[in-house]
């Protein structure tokens, strides 16, 4: 398998996973069971979704709407983001949503940063609150476009996150998926990927102001070993009611990979578990579909789950992975 399939994998696995958990985001497990049953495919939302109501089967959300945002901005800065001109980006983002009547706004800790940023905070200031998952559900294009020694993708990680999520939470949360899909686009088997995003939570977490919160590296080293061999429903109460599938890093990115350790040998239904398991669904599942997208390749992917997503969403990756990996191979 070529790392550009792999790359278009880990992409399109972020896509399919956010589809897969939009029209349950924000919703609770008990009330995703009685409107949708179980979610084994792309599924128009509901009346009753809080976010996004009535979208139709295989939109996405902000999460890889924001993905794509920042590859457009690493390709056209030639692998470096501006912080003013990333700002200047998510906030016209952001208002082209309002002008959709889409309410799948800016996260708390983004919308927090750019207001500080506005008013006279530094840079490297502006994101010391951000401890949600903003920064790592963005963070696959940094992971193509970057090779994985550890070095040079944290800095890379902290170079693409900062502004909003500049914590130790924020950072280890990014650097976790950014070294699984990374690891796994130059060919690593899944236990390699993921140990080395382990590594890369341990080592991101210092880079970033110290936030309170259980330690990312450890969580995901716990979660890995315990859901190891568990059968889906013990998995789906496991995610669910102890790891947590909160907006908070240390819930949701540990959740993402608990999925992938248990399941990555089946990718669409860890997708699907994800956007049965209430909370952050679709963001789960798009960081999940990335670390396994980045192992199965674009080929390894249902070909017409991921037709549709592309379809419905006007989603052109190949340009976009082309460019990225041309500043990985720059990289090297």
């Amino acid at each position: 398998m070529s790392a550009r399939d792999r790359a278009l994998g880990a992409f399109s696995g972020l896509a399919l996973g956010d589809a897969l958990g939009m029209p349950t985001q924000s919703m609770s497990r008990a009330d995703i069971a009685v409107h949708y049953g179980s979610v084994a495919t792309l599924l128009d939302a509901v009346a009753a979704q809080p976010i996004s109501p009535g979208l139709p089967a295989g939109s996405v959300t902000d999460d890889t709407e924001q993905a794509v945002l920042v590859a457009r901005l690493l390709i056209d800065g030639g692998g470096r983001i501006e912080p003013k001109v990333f700002a200047e980006a998510l906030l016209d983002w952001e208002a082209g949503m309002v002008r959709r009547g889409l309410a799948d706004l800016l996260g708390p800790s983004t919308k927090r940063a750019l207001e500080l940023l506005e008013a006279g905070v530094p840079p490297e200031e502006a994101g010391r609150t951000g401890t949600t998952n903003g920064a790592a559900m963005r963070i696959t294009p940094v992971a193509i476009a970057t090779p994985p020694e550890l070095g040079a993708l944290l800095d890379a990680v902290v170079a693409a996150s900062g502004l909003t999520h500049n914590t130790s939470l924020g950072i280890a949360g990014a650097a976790a998926v950014a070294a699984a899909v990374s690891a796994g686009i130059d060919g690593a088997d899944l236990p390699t990927a993921l140990d080395h995003a382990e590594r890369a939570a341990a080592a991101g977490a210092p880079r970033g102001h110290w936030s309170a919160g259980g330690d990312i590296a450890a969580r995901i080293r716990w979660a890995r070993g315990w859901v190891r061999g568990m059968d889906v429903p013990a998995l789906a109460d496991a995610v669910a009611e102890v790891i947590g599938t909160s907006v908070a890093a240390q819930e949701s990115v540990v959740a993402a990979f608990a999925l992938a350790e248990a399941l990555g040998d089946r990718p669409v239904r860890a997708l699907t578990l994800a956007a049965e398991l209430g909370g952050d669904t679709d963001t789960v599942a798009a960081m999940c579909g990335a670390v396994l997208g980045a192992q199965h390749g674009l080929s390894g992917l249902p070909a017409d789950l991921v037709a549709a997503v592309r379809r419905v969403n006007g989603l052109d990756l190949e340009p976009v992975v082309d460019g990225l990996l041309h500043l990985r191979s720059s990289a090297r």
